[in-house]
């Protein structure tokens, strides 16, 4: 392990995405490595720890627009997840739980003993999985549009596990090619119809693949938790473990990415749950609505006690079991909870 070292400033003029920090500057990167690889994060602020963990093919850039309004509470930690960004991209273990013990080392490295850790798209299965392997050090839990609470899955991504996806990801982003491609997606995302409005993010993600190495990471990390069916990986047979942690849930209810509907399995998998879905957002309401995401995130916290860990309390849910049947829930066949649709502009 080593001290964390200074590193780069992040702005770019040309517009914000998922890794494009245009309104706010965000401040510089440190580096530490554990187990011999580099880890970049960001750190800001004073007070209760929180965790941000970006999505596939994101980085630390994501959380752009709500770090520095987050910093004015709360000690924010903004890693860039191993294969992604500044991090290095070694051929290694990319499952969720393989992160989530990346998560645990760099908080014990910085010092920091509990978080609420919070979690966009990928992001928030790394951020279940780190609740359920270390619920002693998991304060509460907030899911972005969040995968592992249901199968279904944009077709974009279920592409990245077919054969042949890293040679012609090699094709699509020869300079020429991806220069028109994220062009043309940044183009129609400034149309400002609902159902494009992710793609600025997307051209991003796009733009990223030009690294083989990245392209290698994320396609290990896709193959972890999807197939051509669709999510592989769910929370649904362990859900009823948050009764021991409070968890709050976010969702942009024009999500092209994965479905808002997910948000409704929650509200059946973990009833204690808070559930929001924000109006006129997308796959990334924090960034299609940076204040009212804070200000939502600011409520619970304010509203809920950090989980205390008892053994004895996580031994009789463990116990008890699941209230519904995992495979249902995973199936889509749930009932569906009413949602509580929020004024993005309150």
């Amino acid at each position: 392990m080593g001290r964390p070292q200074r590193g780069t400033f992040w702005l770019n003029p040309q517009g914000p995405s998922c890794q494009e920090a245009a309104v706010t500057a965000l401040p510089e990167l440190e580096f530490v490595e554990i187990h011999g690889h580099k880890r970049a994060f960001v750190r800001a602020g004073t007070g209760p720890a929180l965790l941000l963990l970006h999505g596939l093919g994101c980085d630390h850039t994501t959380w752009a627009p709500v770090v520095e309004l987050l910093a004015k509470r709360y000690t924010v930690i903004v890693p860039d997840l191993l294969g992604h960004g500044r991090s290095d991209k070694p051929r290694a273990d990319y499952s969720v739980g393989g992160y989530a013990n990346g998560m645990r080392d760099l908080l014990t490295v910085l010092g920091i003993e509990t978080v609420t850790v919070v979690g966009h798209s990928f992001g928030g299965g790394v951020a279940m999985q780190f609740a359920y392997q270390f619920p002693e050090r998991t304060d509460r839990i907030v899911l972005v549009a969040s995968g592992g609470l249901g199968p279904e899955v944009s077709p974009a991504l279920r592409a990245i596990t077919t054969p042949g996806f890293h040679q012609l990801m090699g094709v699509l982003t020869l300079p020429g090619v991806r220069h028109v491609g994220t062009a043309a997606m940044r183009a129609l995302a400034a149309t400002g119809q609902r159902s494009l409005r992710d793609l600025r993010e997307v051209a991003a993600i796009y733009d990223s693949f030009k690294d083989p190495h990245a392209r290698a990471a994320i396609r290990h990390v896709v193959r972890a938790v999807i197939d051509w069916q669709g999510q592989i990986v769910s929370m649904a047979d362990r859900a009823y473990l948050t009764d021991a942690m409070p968890i709050c849930v976010v969702w942009g209810r024009n999500d092209q990415v994965i479905p808002v509907r997910h948000a409704s399995n929650v509200a059946v998998l973990a009833p204690t749950a808070q559930v929001q879905v924000i109006p006129n957002a997308g796959h990334f309401p924090h960034k299609d609505h940076p204040q009212r995401f804070v200000k939502i995130l600011n409520q619970f916290i304010r509203s809920t006690e950090p989980a205390t860990y008892s053994r004895e309390r996580w031994r009789e849910l463990l116990a008890t079991g699941a209230r519904i049947m995992p495979l249902e829930a995973q199936a889509g066949e749930a009932p569906v909870a009413p949602l509580r649709v929020v004024d993005a502009g309150a």
